[in-house]
């Protein structure tokens, strides 16, 4: 039994930047240890299996593993999805037309828009699956601890470590300096005893800093799911853009950031990010990117 596959690197715009994602495009049949192993082998931040859509109105039905579990919704995985299927230009059978994909995930619909130039798909972005929400706060102290910095590293003026969610939850917490940014190196003991997996999926850390064309620098931590660190964290970033709107004080708002991650890894990613605040609430998120084919080929199975 074979399945072909596709490995592209997403959020940049050139080979080997970004983060790389392995796609399943043929994956009905498989079981979900099946999934989860092929995840493993490939061991990347996640792998995605395309199945055929339970509602034929939408694209597909997607599923997502990092190398240790199955998570209800990514943001790099998407539109590395996206990117590919739309380069395929069909998915069982089904045609691919205009620039609208929505694809079924445990979190919920994920709607994605194709990014052209001419006529040539170069990207996606999506909106988020489910609304902002705000979680509990941690100690700065905490969240020093299990990333290895001193807690004055950590900036309380707009908020304290927190977590929040738009589908799929992270820790955030801003830090005073790009130095700072760069020195953090996570304690999985640490991380574990204070978020544990079905509390959050991970700490995501940021900083302002506009250097190489991108207005905040980020981080993103999740040794517990199999993931160290992770080069480009979509389902990150666009609750992040969420939550900056949120403490904003305009009731009305469109709020737009260019996030740069992976640039202290050597894997340079550029994340477009964006948000929509009425009367008070933030009633949308988006994540974009570019993204570049890399590998295609086959697993057997057998």
């Amino acid at each position: 039994m074979k399945r072909a596959f596709t490995t592209v690197d997403v959020f940049t715009d050139r080979r080997f930047g970004g983060n790389p994602l392995a796609v399943i495009t043929d994956a009905q049949g498989l079981s979900s240890e099946q999934m989860q192993s092929i995840a493993a082998e490939f061991n990347l931040a996640e792998t995605t299996f395309v199945l055929p859509p339970q509602d034929p109105a939408h694209t597909a039905h997607v599923r997502i593993f990092t190398p240790k579990a199955e998570i209800p919704f990514a943001g790099h995985p998407n539109v590395g999805t996206a990117f590919v299927l739309a380069q395929a230009g069909k998915s069982y059978g089904r045609k691919i037309t205009g620039d609208r994909l929505v694809f079924e995930e445990k979190a919920g619909l994920v709607p994605l828009d194709l990014m052209r130039e001419q006529s040539e798909v170069v990207g996606a972005r999506l909106a988020a699956p489910q609304p902002l929400t705000i979680g509990d706060e941690l100690s700065a102290d905490a969240v020093a601890a299990m990333c290895g910095l001193a807690p004055d590293q950590i900036e309380t003026g707009r908020h304290r470590p927190i977590i929040a969610s738009c589908g799929m939850a992270f820790v955030f917490a801003e830090l005073k300096s790009r130095a700072a940014l760069a020195e953090a190196a996570v304690r999985t003991d640490v991380l574990a005893k204070h978020i544990p997996m079905q509390r959050a999926t991970g700490v995501h850390l940021y900083a302002t800093a506009p250097e190489h064309g991108v207005e905040i620098q980020s981080r993103m931590f999740a040794p517990l799911y199999g993931v160290p660190e992770d080069p480009a964290t979509g389902s990150a970033n666009v609750v992040l853009i969420g939550l900056l709107a949120h403490l904003r004080p305009e009731t009305d708002l469109a709020l737009a950031k260019t996030i740069g991650q992976g640039f202290d890894m050597g894997r340079p990613s550029i994340l477009k990010a964006t948000a929509e605040k009425k009367a008070g609430k933030v009633v949308a998120t988006f994540i974009g990117g570019r993204c570049v084919p890399m590998l295609k080929g086959t697993i057997d199975l057998s």
